[in-house]
């Protein structure tokens, strides 16, 4: 009986290539073991059958960028009980339009890039592209971000007005927004420089409750029809 070894030292063997092309062949999906597609250049083989897919290229994986649509409930970071869990094969929207060879390589080392409170649903944003998370941490105060608020209660007098010009929450001078009535209970925001809670707050100083906070768009990207619970790729041309 031979000894297992590493799928990526045994197809460098079999081709014969490098042990560093083996492992794009793999993690590229192009590998099968015994007719099962393995992704995982460690994963120990001895007497099973491999072979190379058609159109087999040991070409880098370029880095990903997922648009999730955050349920309220879940947080916004990485980790449990946070919108990293929704990324995997079957929370893939059905309708995305990337035509993106869906592999495993996609879901490891995502880094969140944005907050969006617990009780808060609508766009996050997931990447492996160090040019995303320069545009959307290091520049984030340049970003505008889009909400939609369901509010309950009677606004003050002149309230749209201060929301729009910027108030003093929590010590700290907001700047101006764009705000305005979608319907009688559904307010729009429209600005930069949004911190967790602050919506809640500002509803807060001109007699208004916040029953429910979606965020719609970051910078030039929209969430769209994306369902909630689900997940797309960043297209090309789609830029923050």
């Amino acid at each position: 009986m031979s000894e297992a070894i590493r799928l990526s030292k045994r197809l460098a063997e079999l081709l014969p290539c490098s042990r560093r092309d083996a492992e794009l062949y793999i993690e590229g999906g192009w590998v099968t073991v015994d007719g099962q597609r393995v992704e995982e250049p460690q994963f120990k083989v001895d007497t099973q059958r491999i072979e190379l897919l058609p159109g087999a290229s040991p070409d880098p994986i370029p880095p990903v960028t997922i648009l999730v649509h955050k349920p309220v409930g879940l947080g916004s970071g990485n980790g449990a009980n946070s919108a990293q869990q929704l990324l995997t094969p079957d929370k893939r929207w059905t309708e995305d339009n990337l035509q993106q060879r869906l592999l495993r390589k996609h879901f490891g080392h995502q880094f969140n890039t944005t907050v969006l409170e617990t009780d808060a649903s609508g766009l996050l944003v997931y990447t492996q592209s160090r040019g995303v998370q320069r545009r959307l941490v290091d520049e984030a105060d340049n970003i505008e971000h889009e909400y939609v608020v369901e509010v309950s209660g009677q606004i003050a007098d002149n309230g749209l007005k201060r929301l729009c010009r910027g108030m003093l929450i929590d010590g700290r001078e907001l700047p101006p927004l764009k705000v305005s009535w979608q319907s009688e209970n559904r307010l729009r925001f429209a600005g930069k420089q949004f911190r967790p809670g602050q919506i809640a707050a500002m509803c807060r100083a001109v007699g208004l409750h916040a029953v429910s906070i979606r965020r719609l768009r970051l910078g030039g990207v929209a969430m769209g029809k994306l369902p909630v619970g689900q997940w797309r790729f960043l297209q090309p041309g789609e830029k923050f």
